[in-house]
């Protein structure tokens, strides 16, 4: 099954066309990674298909389903979770407290406001699950404000798959993360099983080839080339404009 479908996408900021008929497919379960020098409209992609931007022309499927005018809550809860190049926490709650929130915010239960999110079983489990698996049990406690910007990016990445969702997006994962949490961050997305489709935007082409299947590679608003991992390294264009002169 097809998870994710984009059919000529475009999207305009004032005279400047940011992405220009972009199609894509991705497989249910698959890992794409996409590549391209800053500027290229990878994180504005994203952004379409999360919900935070609405395209000028084209159509979003999500297993089928058209969400191109659905609202980002409404993604949410069709299965897609994001993380961004600019972390969003709770910070001046705990390490806890975040991932509490985003469990919670998953289950049927959710609305139950007169009862504390820790009296719920199900809610309780998970949250210390994810804290397990992530390596935060340690710094449950600590303030998110208090954190260092690695913390901060590794707790958002925890929260977003607390959600339980089947289209991941994670735009620049391993972006100022230490070598030991950056292999941690790959070892956990490499782990997770294949009812979760996977999309990265990844400039660290180590982690981008640890992680990925396939790749798409833009540059100025446009998909230039789509292929396994050495497709895109055999690729002399890709090699130039990847690593040459950058559309800023």
């Amino acid at each position: 099954m097809t998870a994710l479908a984009l059919d000529n996408i475009s999207i305009n900021f004032g005279g400047v066309k940011a992405v220009s008929d972009v199609n894509l497919t991705v497989a249910e379960g698959e890992r794409r990674v996409m590549l391209g020098p800053n500027g290229a409209g990878k994180t504005t992609l994203f952004n379409m298909i999360g919900g935070q931007l609405r395209p000028k022309q084209g159509r979003i499927a999500l297993f089928g389903r058209d969400v191109t005018r659905l609202g980002p809550y409404q993604r949410a809860h069709a299965g897609i979770a994001r993380t961004f190049q600019i972390t969003s926490l709770f910070s001046a709650l705990t390490v806890e407290e975040n991932v509490y929130l985003a469990v919670q915010g998953t289950l049927p239960d959710r609305y139950t406001i007169w009862r504390a999110a820790s009296d719920i079983a199900d809610t309780t489990r998970r949250v210390k699950q994810v804290l397990t698996d992530w390596r935060l049990t340690d710094t449950r406690r600590a303030t998110v404000r208090d954190l260092s910007y690695g913390e901060q990016r590794k707790l958002e990445i925890a929260m977003a798959l607390a959600r339980q969702p089947r289209v991941l997006l994670l735009d620049e994962p391993t972006a100022g993360l230490s070598t030991a949490e950056t292999e941690n961050v790959v070892a956990l997305v490499k782990s997770l099983g294949r009812d979760v489709t996977v999309l990265v935007i990844e400039h660290d082409m180590d982690v981008a080839f640890e992680i990925g299947e396939r790749f798409t590679i833009m540059s100025q608003g446009r998909v230039i080339a789509d292929g396994d991992a050495e497709a895109i390294r055999n690729n002399a264009e890709i090699q130039s404009i990847y690593f040459g002169e950058a559309d800023a």
